[in-house]
């Protein structure tokens, strides 16, 4: 049975950006932020490394600008980068009052190093950093009494005017099986990336790229996705395919071996070990597919025990768990699918093209990345989105008096119930390996349009589904993944150039008439009367 109700501020998402502006805007709204699974089940608590701020008086904010802005092969808004970057030390501030506990050297914070940065610059907890935010941030909303936080509720699409005006969303509760309509005078999507579009990815389940697609539906302009990070060192092993291997570990020294135990990074750059993500991702990628090897190796055995199990304890005791002493030898890895660099069209401040939607952190896009994100500014430009998406809405102060009671989810022509799994679970599957082989490290015209029109078919063939069967949360996450990967592909064959994460080897070279981003806006309005018709 359907039902409704109303919230000042609706936000999409428990990571650090959702939950740090849930924080602030509690202060002057009511607010309800919107989880599809447990709070945990976010990027924030899976990130290891850290966060990027220049706190140091050897450092300077130009060095982590002009690192960035080169990390981004030139794409990068400059001043994206610049206003995010100069709120570094202002995030890491509000996170301390928050109670987050980074590591300490002397009387201040430890910093370490990672790939493409010029300086020690990243604040650190342990080899959990994220985790240790996301648990303080939730401590903290929890305690605010303008706050509900509501588990298991997924998103379904965005309910309003397309381009102008959005009332409200739908949205699936799984623990009742039933539709919720949210009313909301402000809405904050705060979904994270789409890394699960891969078949290998250092993600959770949940990154599915929801709030992409339900923008992209909408009639956001969405930008830049054909930019995938792939992190270069995921563990392989057959019970554990999501747990990543810090590239703190390569800032600390470790080395990269094929299986004879030869480094090779100096085949590929000078900087080694330290060479931002993309260059490390393909160099193992060209050794694992020049070598026929499943995986290289990462080895930071050579450092001190006590040192190792100090800064990386919780590497250290999973892999022992594994049946693997990193002290003693070194770590299987592969590349996997990690960071969605591209997402919905946005400020700093996240405002989109809808005046009250905004989207902030991973799902949004402005520009601060480029062709690449250099390690550990997620979280700060997270951080740093979510500061500046609360001052720009106590700013506007909006308002709504639109009494307007919103329909309610009418599904009573659906007479299929969803308990055929087959073909959720196989387009699922087949989706997956098609981005991974033909939309992944390495493309080709030839792959990207093989790529395309086998998604065209998939599409047909969830979209045709959806609209004749019952819901349920992996329907719904299948449609959001083909739209998604659609929009990567098209975004891919549109750059004819190798640039950063996106490398095609019929461009090989980087070309000055793409020194922009890739802008797509969903037209088909064949699918809007679809998407009316079901709503």
């Amino acid at each position: 049975m359907s039902e409704r109700f109303n919230t000042e501020v609706l936000i999409v998402g428990t990571g650090i950006s959702g939950l740090l502006a849930a924080i602030k805007l509690s202060e002057r709204h009511s607010v309800t932020i919107l989880s599809k699974s447990s709070l945990s089940d976010c990027s924030t608590a899976w990130a290891q490394g850290g966060i990027a701020a220049v706190i140091d008086t050897e450092d300077n904010i130009n060095n982590h600008i002009k690192d960035t802005i080169n990390n981004g092969h030139e794409i990068c808004n400059t001043n994206s980068v610049q206003q995010i970057i100069k709120q570094g030390k202002d995030s890491i501030e509000l996170l301390l009052n928050y109670g987050v506990n980074f590591n300490k050297k002397g009387k201040g914070l430890d910093q370490t190093l990672e790939g493409g940065h010029s300086h020690r610059r990243i604040v650190y907890h342990n080899d959990n950093t994220g985790e240790e935010v996301h648990s303080s941030l939730l401590r903290e909303a929890k305690k605010k009494k303008n706050i509900i936080i509501k588990e298991n509720i997924m998103v379904i699409d965005m309910i309003g005017k397309k381009e102008n005006y959005c009332e409200g969303v739908y949205a699936y509760d799984k623990r009742n099986n039933n539709v919720v309509s949210i009313k909301a005078n402000i809405i904050i999507l705060a979904t994270g990336g789409a890394s699960k579009i891969y078949q290998y990815t250092t993600n959770p389940n949940t990154s599915t790229g929801d709030g992409i697609a339900m923008a992209w539906r909408f009639g956001c302009e969405i930008s830049n996705m054909e930019f995938i990070q792939f992190h270069p060192t995921c563990l392989f092993h057959p019970k554990e395919k999501s747990f990543l291997i810090s590239e703190s570990l390569r800032g600390e020294g470790a080395k990269l071996k094929d299986l004879n135990g030869n480094c090779f990074m100096r085949k590929y750059d000078e900087r080694l070990e330290l060479a931002p993500r993309d260059i490390v991702a393909r160099a193992i990628d060209s050794e694992m597919k020049n070598n026929n090897l499943d995986h290289v190796n990462l080895d930071i055995s050579f450092k001190d025990k006590e040192f190792i199990l100090r800064r990386f304890p919780n590497i250290y005791q999973r892999c022992l768990e594994l049946g693997i002493d990193i002290t003693k030898e070194a770590i299987p890895v592969v590349p996997a699918a990690h960071y969605t660099c591209g997402g919905i069209e946005t400020n700093v401040s996240g405002e989109t093209d809808c005046c009250n939607l905004y989207a902030i952190g991973e799902v949004a896009n402005t520009g601060f990345h480029g062709a690449n994100r250099l390690a550990s500014n997620s979280l700060l430009e997270c951080s740093v989105m979510a500061m500046e998406c609360c001052e720009k809405i106590f700013e506007k102060n909006i308002r709504v008096s639109n009494n307007r009671e919103l329909p309610l989810w009418d599904d009573t022509y659906v007479s299929m119930p969803t308990d055929d799994n087959i073909l959720i679970s196989h387009n699922w599957a087949e989706l997956r390996k098609i981005m991974w082989n033909y939309v992944g490290i390495l493309r080709s015209d030839k792959m990207l349009t093989y790529a395309r029109d086998r998604l065209e078919v998939i599409h047909s063939e969830i979209n045709e589904f959806y609209h004749t069967h019952h819901i349920n949360m992996d329907l719904l996450e299948l449609r959001n993944l083909i739209d998604v990967a659609n929009i990567i592909t098209i975004s891919a064959l549109e750059r004819k150039e190798s640039r950063g994460l996106h490398f095609n080897k019929d461009y090989p070279q980087m070309d000055k008439r793409f020194n922009q981003a890739t802008k797509l806006i969903n037209h088909d309005e064949d699918f809007i009367m679809r998407l009316v018709t079901k709503v």
